[in-house]
């Protein structure tokens, strides 16, 4: 009887999922433009007033707008969102516009010709499919105001589209001079009727997650229609899986519990042996003081308290006197800070020495250097780091 339940239920569950994967067929509205070739014809308008960075919607007084079909552009996009487009405009500064600070006395032609790469925002922000935000730098040449100049360009647009090849493309655009002497920078604001041809199509994010769930419901489909036979077994090799995998996470949860506590014990360790300082040493002497004896013994307890501790003694100089000299100092001071803790009953293979010399020290009193003699202090010392514990 058990066995005929969980046949019937495997039944019902493969009729359930065709009936939900038939809900999440792809659709055209699944899809969208990847890679296309660009044309676009429309009109620009050209703010060259001497402000446009600071005054950018001054239309009445700056805005020289062409009144005919005045730009024309062509570029190809690829899957990555990256594009390179070629545009060409003409425009007219109108007698009584301001250009370049100064009241235009007289029409004056006003041509350009640029190359750019954009990128696709919707890259990052996600697939809008009838909405295209994008971004752009480039260069170019522009003959304005009777003045030939090269340009840096930078773009910011978007283009929606009408459909799978048309739509519309605003964009503004800020060309900066490569020859400030002899020229301004301005800004050119466009918009006309964008074409794309030779579109290579693909599926959204939005599609993409439908097809996975899709493949998702027909591998499920099929692994119920296998498991018929030996449903049974399956349960039993399932149960056992999905305990090895809790004692493996229970497993793992307490190894890195275990991991953070030792980690926070060596912290709170060490916190304990810094917070006691360091060994500074009078100048020229290894031999300790009735305040460095103190210390030590502060030291001394904590590693009685902590059976397990064990320390290196790092010693170190000031950069006075040869380097040869200062490191046989540091060697002197290192070992009689090891020798007065063992004197007070601390295990030699608890603690260990190293020597430096002049070659850590923690300020910039470097040899030909002026320092006082309280920042050369700070270098003599004796340091202590936790080994193991």
């Amino acid at each position: 009887m058990k066995k005929l339940n969980l046949k019937v239920f495997a039944f019902l569950s493969t009729l359930a999922l065709s009936s939900y994967g038939q809900n999440l067929d792809l659709t055209k509205k699944d899809s969208i433009v990847e890679s296309y070739w660009l044309v676009s014809l429309g009109t620009n308008i050209v703010d060259d007033s001497g402000d446009e960075f600071r005054e950018l919607f001054d239309i009445k007084e700056a805005w020289n707008i062409a009144k005919y079909p005045s730009r024309l552009s062509f570029g190809r996009y690829f899957k990555n969102g990256m594009g390179i487009e070629m545009i060409g405009t003409f425009n007219k500064y109108r007698e009584g516009k301001i250009v370049d600070d100064v009241v235009n006395p007289t029409d004056i032609n006003f041509f350009s010709i640029d190359l750019r790469t954009s990128y696709d925002l919707n890259m990052i922000i996600g697939d809008t499919g009838f909405f295209d935000p994008y971004v752009g730098i480039g260069v170019g040449y522009t003959n304005a105001n009777n003045q030939g100049r090269g340009t840096y360009n930078g773009v910011l647009g978007f283009r929606t589209w009408l459909s799978d090849h048309w739509g519309l493309d605003f964009n503004t655009t800020g060309k900066w001079t490569m020859n400030t002497d002899n020229a301004t920078n301005l800004i050119q604001h466009a918009f006309g009727v964008a074409y794309r041809f030779q579109v290579e199509k693909g599926l959204s994010r939005k599609g993409l997650e439908k097809l996975a769930l899709l493949e998702e419901i027909q591998e499920k489909q099929q692994k119920v229609k296998d498991s018929i036979a030996k449903l049974e077994e399956d349960e039993r090799l399932l149960a056992e899986r999905m305990q090895k995998e809790r004692e493996a996470v229970e497993l793992a949860a307490a190894e890195q519990s275990k991991q953070k506590a030792e980690e926070a014990r060596r912290e709170a360790l060490q916190d304990e042996v810094n917070s006691l300082g360091n060994i500074l040493f009078e100048f020229n002497s290894s031999y300790l003081t009735d305040k460095d004896k103190e210390l030590l013994d502060k030291l001394t307890n904590v590693m009685r308290n902590e059976p397990d501790l064990v320390i290196k003694v790092m010693a170190h100089t000031d950069s006075r006197g040869t380097q040869k000299y200062n490191q046989w100092l540091s060697e002197r001071r290192a070992q009689r800070t090891v020798e007065y803790m063992v004197l007070k009953g601390v295990s030699e293979a608890r603690i260990s020495h190293e020597a430096y010399g002049e070659t850590k020290l923690v300020n910039e009193c470097k040899d030909g250097v002026y320092c006082t003699e309280e920042e050369h202090a700070k270098n003599r010392r004796s340091e202590f780091v936790i080994q193991e514990y």
